[in-house]
């Protein structure tokens, strides 16, 4: 049987790549999206390779982005985000990527979604996951979106344009509630593990953080050493499936574990000095705290932007297992440093505390991005029969 072809726009993010399709490419039946999704980035792979696909085997690089006009009037595009998984057939719509949120904005500049003029644009990006709102403010070279540029990110070689992104109101993305138990601090019963303190959080994505020694980590490991300790991740695994559960995500274990990709979890300790996938060392010196964070059962390299905003967040709330490893300073709006396995993360993240409890205005970081290559991607007609009886 043929091949079917579809315009699409393979782009990095942040750290993370993904096939970007305009909306309008797309059937207007959303039902047909999944079998697109997962022939396009060549996913279920038992082998966990992907390489009948545009997918790269792991999270970061197995994930496709919809761009499309806007269903509000506060926003100029509507972004929705899609993790495939790498080894099921399975896509979820459960959680937001930051790192390719920062590619949303130029990718509708460049496809003339949105109009623009002068050196700078604005880009006010509704993410349909979360029903949030971004703005994405980026230099522009003859009208399209720059990509050379002086900022460096951790994870990423060279050099590029910056692009800031401002997450607006980001408390309650998924559960609606910024404390969906209304605790800083809760005491999970986990079955194999125990009594774990976490700190249940939804900022720009829901996570779970716990303190790495209650689990009898340093808070230093690198991915491949967690990845490759059977042990600890099935401990991780089992405390997230028990935080979703806590937050109101999912109504008991089993269909916790279901959803892979939401809640994320992660584990934070003070600052200290670390090897990093370089080889080279970060000094306690030059950070804030310490983290690293799981994802669809593994460990990231550079951590997810939305997750790290969130960790920024549940710093700056008291009592919170974050907030009780990070490096007190005198300015509470000042931003944070977080060291992970890729380098040093900054974060901006602004938030008060009132009569209705601690809400979080917004939380600020830079990312770069590049378009790498624009076409059509080829799928196998035999793997999404619902397109081709659509187009017959």
């Amino acid at each position: 049987m043929k091949q079917l072809k579809l315009p699409a726009v393979f782009m990095r993010g942040g750290t993370s790549n993904a096939v970007v399709f305009n909306q309008k490419d797309l059937p207007a039946d959303r039902a047909l999206w999944d079998e697109i999704f997962l022939a396009a980035i060549g996913s279920p792979d038992p082998n966990g390779r992907q390489l009948d696909g545009m997918g790269g085997g792991v999270s970061s690089l197995s994930k496709v982005c919809v761009v499309g006009p806007p269903t509000r009037p506060d926003a100029d595009i509507d972004y929705t985000f899609a993790q495939v998984q790498v080894k099921e057939a399975k896509v979820d719509y459960g959680a937001n990527c930051g790192n390719m949120s920062s590619a949303m904005g130029p990718f509708a500049v460049d496809e003339g979604l949105v109009r623009v003029s002068g050196r700078e644009a604005l880009v006010r990006i509704h993410n349909t996951n979360t029903k949030k709102i971004i703005h994405a403010l980026f230099s522009l070279d003859d009208g399209l979106a720059a990509v050379d540029g002086d900022l460096a990110i951790p994870g990423v070689s060279g050099t590029g344009s910056p692009v800031k992104l401002e997450f607006r109101d980001p408390g309650g993305a998924t559960t609606g509630k910024l404390l969906p138990t209304g605790n800083a601090v809760d005491v999970l019963d986990v079955p194999g593990v125990g009594k774990i303190r976490a700190s249940l959080v939804d900022a720009a994505n829901a996570t779970v953080w716990i303190n790495a020694k209650d689990i009898g980590l340093t808070g230093t490991e690198l991915p491949e050493q967690l990845d490759a300790d059977a042990i600890v991740m099935q401990k991780l695994s089992a405390i997230r499936i028990a935080g979703s559960v806590a937050m109101g995500i999912a109504a008991n274990a089993d269909e916790a574990a279901k959803k892979k990709s939401i809640p994320f979890i992660g584990f934070v300790s003070p600052v200290q000095d670390a090897k990093l996938l370089s080889g080279e060392t970060i000094s306690a010196g030059d950070i804030d705290l310490t983290g690293r964070v799981i994802s669809n059962g593994q460990t990231h390299r550079a951590l997810p932007l939305t997750v790290s905003l969130c960790m920024a967040v549940a710093a700056r709330i008291e009592g919170s297992v974050v907030n009780e490893v990070l490096r007190k300073g005198g300015d509470a709006e000042a931003p944070i440093r977080i060291g992970m396995p890729s380098g040093i993360l900054t974060v901006a993240a602004t938030v008060k505390r009132g009569d209705g409890g601690w809400h979080a205005e917004q939380g600020a970081f830079y990312r770069t991005q590049r378009r790498m290559f624009e076409g059509q991607v080829l799928v196998r007609a035999s793997r999404v029969p619902g397109l081709v009886a659509c187009s017959a």
